[in-house]
């Protein structure tokens, strides 16, 4: 039996569409949907392993994405918006009826990710997001309840998907942040 890392790409990584111009997420209630608008295609779409990012039922790993700040915004049911935790960097905005997280966003403008929401793109209503290309953080699954042990079929069941497994982000997203950084410290 195959490793199960998340139903998205469970069955192999989905190709991204040309062009894409991005979607509607929706949370998953039955009736009175929280809806968050995204107007462009996603970037840095990864599987997380990390114990804040919001998993559906029975997924080993989240699926997150970003996109800036100015093309998402939430276009209905903002009322059932909840922060699941205000002491974190990423304030992640949850429905507080099924508990799904619509988007994160950073308010720090210090920090080197600041303008960039994040999201689920698996909430969406359509489907040609730019596909996820890496695993991060995935030791992390072992404080979230799994077996050390499995770590090796984990990985390469990654491998297998073409997700690349780091215990960090991906070297290009870490270049970023630290370019980010760096100039940071040359302007002050």
């Amino acid at each position: 039996m195959s490793v199960s890392i998340h139903p998205s790409v469970d069955h192999g990584v989905p190709q991204g569409t040309p062009g894409f111009s991005g979607g509607k997420l929706h949370c998953n209630c039955a009736t009175d949907k929280v809806e968050v608008t995204v107007t462009s295609d996603c970037a840095h779409n990864h599987v997380c392993g990390c114990s804040k990012c919001w998993k559906p039922e029975g997924a080993t790993f989240a699926q997150i994405a970003v996109a800036p700040r100015e093309n998402v915004s939430v276009t209905a049911h903002p009322e059932k918006l909840v922060i699941v935790d205000e002491t974190a960097a990423i304030q992640r905005h949850a429905c507080r009826d099924c508990g799904a997280h619509m988007y994160g966003r950073i308010e720090n403008t210090g920090h080197p990710l600041y303008g960039f929401d994040f999201f689920h793109t698996e909430l969406a209503d359509v489907q040609g997001w730019s596909p996820p290309t890496f695993a991060a953080f995935v030791s992390s699954i072992i404080e979230t309840g799994t077996d050390p042990s499995k770590m090796d079929a984990i990985r390469g069941r990654l491998r297998e998907l073409g997700l690349e497994p780091y215990d960090v982000l991906s070297p290009p997203l870490m270049d970023f942040i630290a370019s980010q950084v760096a100039k940071q410290k040359a302007a002050a």
